[in-house]
């Protein structure tokens, strides 16, 4: 089992996966400390309305969303216990972005994502805000994926950027350069041992972790990373490109940190393998209660359970030899005539020079029962 700090677990994504990284963030702040957001507006932006993800969240035609009342929506959930205290965020660390040149989420909505962190507390200095890259609807790379302004499938787009690296960097502080080659191993895992029928609620059969050799040390610590990949990102849409290629892993290498690759899929209402944060799944879909929220909570809770340290096998001792002898080591007693009994359970044994195999547990208790 992993040794997962639970001081050091933090959240990304992109589009949806931005907005799902936010949501996460915001509802289970008590147990993340920081957030990464590529191409994502604020929390609870949709507000449960289609017609607010398409024309508020996305373009502006109904308005932009207003992150700081948008906080203060976030404090009015925390106070019907919904979502963890808003006060948890205020020295969590935020990395944001918005490309030039993206077409689907404005960086008039992404904007709003930072005045939500500021409403919330955090300074100036806990906000790496960028929007001077001319990239298109995409999370970026150094070297891999289409050309920069792209706004197509795999939404992977090469800009000369390590936006992975600069996302951890930005959430946990200077690191260690990434490996260039990884020492690890990626683990794929069955999703519906943290929600049933995981389809049901667009949910992929299939999660992903990539875990560095150093994590699976006896005695190591690692921190956490949990990446959600975007709109039309999942397995079934562009196979292991999010998971393998988007940049985390060699960073994640190099720093002991695991990353957690949940899987979206397509379903009704989603036809693109979104993350749910318009509510097309449940109505408490921005909560701690939401069907896709819980799983991915149940998923972190078991990467950083501590380890249980094995059960002493429980105590039993066998004796074998003749009455006497048991009589004579203190484990019986002479109870009539010439006859011994089993000290703790008065057994009857039998005569003294009689043979007996006399079992004892709990320590001091001895009969003729073998121990289980």
């Amino acid at each position: 089992m992993l040794a997962v700090d639970p001081s050091g677990i933090s959240v990304s994504g992109v589009s949806s996966g931005a907005y799902m990284a936010v949501q996460f963030h915001v509802a289970f702040s008590d147990d993340v400390m920081g957030a990464g957001v590529v191409a994502g507006g604020p929390y609870y932006c949709a507000q449960g309305l289609v017609s607010y993800a398409l024309k508020r969240c996305m373009d502006t035609a109904l308005g932009r969303p207003d992150g700081a009342a948008l906080f203060r929506e976030a404090q009015r959930l925390a106070d019907q216990g919904l979502i963890d205290a808003t006060a948890n965020l205020a020295d969590d660390r935020v990395y944001i972005f918005a490309g030039r040149r993206d077409p689907v989420v404005e960086p008039a909505v992404v904007a709003e994502t930072a005045d939500f962190y500021r409403a919330a507390g955090l300074t100036a200095e806990h906000i790496a805000y960028i929007d001077d890259i001319g990239a298109g609807h995409a999370f970026i790379t150094t070297d891999h994926g289409l050309a920069c302004a792209a706004t197509d499938a795999p939404f992977i787009n090469d800009c000369d950027y390590d936006q992975a690296g600069a996302i951890l960097q930005a959430i946990y502080g200077e690191l260690r350069p990434p490996s260039a080659d990884l020492s690890g191993r990626f683990l794929g895992f069955d999703q519906s041992a943290f929600i049933s029928q995981p389809r049901r609620h667009s949910m992929g059969d299939t999660g992903y972790v990539y875990i560095p050799a150093a994590c699976e040390q006896p005695g190591a610590a690692c921190r956490l990373h949990i990446a959600f990949h975007g709109c039309k990102q999942s397995t079934a849409d562009i196979g292991d490109q999010f998971y393998r290629r988007a940049g985390y892993n060699p960073w994640a290498d190099a720093n002991r940190i695991v990353v957690l690759y949940p899987q979206s899929v397509a379903g009704p209402g989603n036809p693109n393998s979104c993350w749910d944060w318009w509510g097309y799944g449940d109505a408490a879909y921005h909560t701690r209660a939401g069907p896709q929220m819980a799983a991915v909570a149940a998923m972190v809770a078991r990467l950083a359970a501590a380890p249980e340290s094995p059960a002493a096998p429980p105590f039993c001792r066998v004796h074998a030899g003749t009455n006497y002898s048991h009589w004579t080591a203190g484990r019986a007693h002479l109870c009539s005539f010439w006859l011994i009994c089993a000290n703790g359970s008065d057994e009857h044994l039998g005569w003294p020079y009689s043979r007996t195999t006399l079992f004892e547990q709990p320590e001091g208790h001895f009969s003729t029962t073998a121990c289980p």
